[in-house]
């Protein structure tokens, strides 16, 4: 009997990666992952192999994709900081797609954002926008997924605002709180991936949940659930964001930027089309209401230390 196809994922010891990687083995691949965290515990064993991302030595990236059928592409980051920044980030995913096709791999499912623009004035989004053409200019077989805000165990927004509730006796919102957003559980994520991972038509899909909030809904629902609901104020976005800035120097990480809070309250996180998930979030939380937000989850510790596992929420 043949041996299954070989499938890469971006960053397995991660969290989207990870739950592609499950979907992945549960349907019987092959899978390798390409990581920055070699030494990051492996929730896999040995069902699957690492490899470093040698996005400076793209010959050898070349080399670990070789045999490889589709490429799942989970890589970014956040947010600029001294040892990464968004520039970085476009510069190494373009060296990844030009390794794929070097490599021969047939097809990339690429993870991206809802309202990516070229001409966008915040570089998450401009730069998103920016790769998504360069994989639909590749000439490679392509999927796009632009999901706008995920939720599930080891995510950190939905995780925050809940730890935010639990330890503040008000809630601050920039502006008014109208502005929406579309939450897509990981796991609903995942299994779309990999559903697109078996076909070959180019599609781009707006990746979103079931259910839309306003940011002031979202966080009334979420402090209701998990039994700590607080009076939610409305702020000016600059003392907001100070005030974000002064917690986040307290957990010693980036609460929220001020592109993320511009994004947020220019409806960037929210789309006109059908969901492509059924997990509602209220459901979600509501089975995980005893321990959410029990303890602050920090993208920058996720970033700066490449051996610990992520923590479940």
């Amino acid at each position: 009997m043949a041996d299954p196809p070989l499938q890469a994922v971006t960053g397995a010891f991660g969290y989207s990666g990870k739950y592609i990687t499950w979907r992945l083995l549960d349907r019987g691949h092959q899978v390798l992952t390409l990581t920055n965290s070699l030494k990051r515990a492996n929730p896999f064993g040995g069902k699957i192999q690492a490899y470093p991302f040698n996005f400076d030595q793209p010959e050898k990236l070349v080399e670990s994709l070789r045999g490889v059928e589709v490429l799942y592409n989970t890589y970014w980051v956040r947010f600029n900081y001294r040892t990464f920044t968004f520039a970085d980030a476009v510069r190494n995913t373009l060296t990844l797609f030009e390794a794929a096709g070097k490599a021969g791999v047939e097809r990339i499912v690429h993870i991206s954002i809802t309202n990516a623009a070229e001409d966008s004035p915040l570089e998450y989004f401009r730069g998103k926008a920016q790769l998504e053409k360069a994989l639909k200019d590749s000439g490679l077989s392509y999927a796009i997924l632009r999901p706008a805000v995920l939720f599930g165990k080891e995510y950190i927004l939905i995780n925050n605002i809940a730890w935010t509730l639990r330890r503040f006796p008000v809630y601050g919102i920039f502006g008014d709180g109208s502005y929406r957003l579309q939450p897509i559980y990981v796991n609903d994520l995942a299994g779309l991936a990999v559903d697109l991972g078996e076909k070959r038509e180019n599609v781009l899909i707006d990746a979103i949940g079931p259910e839309t909030f306003t940011y002031r809904k979202l966080v009334e629902t979420i402090g209701e659930i998990i039994g700590q609901g607080r009076p939610i104020v409305s702020v000016p976005p600059r003392l907001g964001y100070l005030a974000a800035w002064v917690i986040g120097k307290l957990v010693n990480d980036v609460m929220i930027t001020k592109d993320e809070m511009k994004g947020l309250m220019s409806n960037l996180l929210y789309v006109e089309s059908p969901p492509a998930g059924s997990t509602k979030l209220t459901d979600w939380a509501r089975r995980h209401a005893e321990t959410l937000g029990l303890r602050y989850t920090s993208e920058l510790a996720r970033r700066l230390d490449r051996e610990s596992a992520y923590k479940s929420n």
